[in-house]
């Protein structure tokens, strides 16, 4: 299964968590965020391609659907994806593949593979800017996993960790640029993540290094010297550790206690405690969490 169906999996198990209120709030949250011209708001609420993704999936968590034909609309303006950076790309290659079967248009798919191959670097890995010497982690796991998402086998797919080791912070998690002294929760998931999925041996202790990043009040921090929990290291720690076939019932109740107090009873889960605004990427975010958990 690609790492989107994985994720998306997990989401889809987060409403049995849910009282049935939540589900419709959450669900009436999301569906509140489609914009009049066929995308889903970001946080600010302008039709944004990088939140999109987030709600179409969320909706499909939750066992609801987004009006496809101004999605389509919304989407066809992008055209294969030709000048977007790589995180705006992968985003509209969900969007596109979220969609039902056959909506696709061949020459977009095309134009978005091609525009993907941009973002090769000249190490063989794949870095957030076209045209870079150096790979990155988070490059190679946005291009592997839209390239998946696309249906087509990644050209060189061993090439994309050749850089990965000289990416090891010297606390053993990873971070994006070589010679950190601590890694990033979200880079060492990521790292994680492509590891096994591209049929790698996980280096040692990573799992470890991920669960170290629980903190004692529930929820993941974003690095060793973060103090406060925040939603994305936690989602990601967890579905890195669930992708490595760590249990997780000994962080359950703590971590389902900490999604709970992000709950916000208009609709969605907060990023952290200190967040006041709503958005549609941690309300996927708070779903995939959550079915983690075992929703």
């Amino acid at each position: 299964m690609s790492i989107r169906g994985d994720m998306l999996t997990a989401a889809r198990r987060a409403p049995g968590a849910l009282e049935g209120p939540a589900v419709a709030r959450l669900r009436e949250f999301l569906l509140g965020r489609a914009h009049p011209d066929g995308g889903f708001t970001d946080r600010a609420g302008s039709p944004d391609l990088y939140y999109t993704p987030f709600a179409v999936d969320g909706l499909l968590a939750l066992g609801a659907e987004p009006a496809w034909e101004p999605l389509a609309s919304f989407l066809g303006r992008f055209g294969g994806g030709e000048g977007l950076d790589l995180v705006h790309l992968a985003s509209l290659v969900r969007a596109w593949t979220a969609m039902p079967e056959g909506r696709l248009p061949a020459e977009t798919r095309l134009g978005m593979l091609r525009r993907l191959e941009a973002f090769r670097a000249a190490d063989g890995g794949a870095a957030a800017a076209p045209g870079a010497a150096r790979g990155d982690v988070y490059g190679a796991f946005v291009v592997l996993g839209a390239t998946q998402d696309l249906g087509v086998t990644l050209r060189d797919r061993d090439r994309l960790l050749r850089g990965l080791p000289g990416l090891a912070a010297a606390d053993g998690g990873f971070a994006n640029e070589p010679g950190m002294k601590e890694g990033i929760t979200t880079v060492t998931a990521a790292a994680a993540v492509l590891l096994r999925e591209l049929g790698a041996p996980v280096t040692q202790g990573l799992g470890a290094w991920l669960r170290a990043r629980h903190a004692p009040s529930g929820g993941f921090v974003a690095a060793p010297s973060v103090p406060v929990p925040d939603l994305l290291s936690t989602a990601t720690a967890l579905f890195a550790l669930a992708r490595l076939g760590e249990p997780l019932e000994a962080l359950q109740d703590s971590c389902l206690d900490y999604l709970d107090a992000l709950w916000d009873p208009r609709g969605a889960f907060r990023g952290g405690a200190g967040d006041a605004t709503l958005d549609c990427e941690h309300a996927f975010y708070g779903l995939l969490a959550l079915g983690l958990l075992g929703g």
